[in-house]
């Protein structure tokens, strides 16, 4: 890719993707360029991967052909009031804020604009991310095209409705901490059985982390993987009977609906 991006924030997100970025090959270090208020991220950026950077937002917006506003929802607005008059005429801005609309953004800059929204998961630190992607009607495919390559460089992507978007959090972008609720509470178990805690932390995040493998893989029905390792009588049909007992379904249905409820009312 023959451009340059720029990053306003560094955060865990913002460093995932410059990880990604130059880790795949897709861009060198020196045509990425980051912005941010502390210059400890700075330099924690700058020395693990060699790029350009600066305490200027408004340098990053003169220099950047793709511009990544990776700074939290609550200071969307002050950044972009910041650059607004100095982005270039064909810059792609590209967000990652639960809550911020195509609308809200357009509104903000007060112009006619290319962007792509964007919503990135935590998994996107080791490479394993999955991000809903949503483009606006005046950026071109070729210019979708760029902007989804940089996030395949650290995981999966699907390009979606925005009507969608806040279900989208729920079942990816928050989804994350379920599961780790679940690994801890699989690991909880297991020491209260006797299983020492660093390994019982291993071999449940190891089994989730097969079985979800599984379901990509083989394109099977999760429903029909489960039967697989459910012999009549035995001991997973026997866990399996308590969890529907308790509720598992409905609880993990009823807190995604929720989260997104939460999304659209943000």
């Amino acid at each position: 890719m023959d451009k340059v991006i720029g990053f306003i924030g560094c955060g865990n997100m913002g460093r995932a993707m410059i990880g990604g970025v130059v880790k795949s090959g897709l861009l060198k270090p020196e045509s990425i360029i980051v912005a941010d208020g502390y210059k400890g991220s700075l330099d924690l950026v700058s020395n693990e991967y060699g790029v350009k950077t600066t305490m200027d937002n408004k340098e990053v917006a003169k220099t950047s052909d793709i511009i990544v506003l990776s700074v939290k929802p609550n200071v969307y607005n002050l950044v972009i009031d910041e650059i607004k008059d100095f982005v270039k005429e064909d810059v792609a801005i590209v967000t990652i804020a639960a809550g911020k609309t195509i609308k809200d953004v357009e509104d903000a800059f007060g112009k006619d604009i290319k962007m792509v929204r964007t919503m990135p998961n935590t998994p996107a630190l080791v490479g394993e991310g999955m991000t809903g992607i949503c483009p606006n009607k005046n950026i071109s495919k070729e210019e979708v095209e760029e902007v989804v390559n940089i996030f395949k460089s650290f995981g999966k992507i699907e390009i979606i409705d925005e009507k969608l978007m806040e279900v989208f959090i729920s079942t990816s972008g928050s989804s994350p901490a379920y599961v780790f609720m679940f690994i801890e509470a699989m690991a909880d178990a297991a020491v209260a059985d006797g299983m020492p805690r660093d390994k019982a932390y291993k071999m449940a995040a190891q089994a989730v982390l097969g079985s979800a493998k599984m379901v990509i893989e083989t394109g099977k029905h999760p429903g029909e993987l489960k039967d697989m390792v459910c012999s009549p009588g035995g001991t997973t049909i026997e866990a399996v009977a308590t969890l529907e007992e308790y509720g598992l379904r409905t609880a993990v249905m009823k807190a995604m609906r929720e989260c997104t409820k939460k999304a659209k009312n943000m």
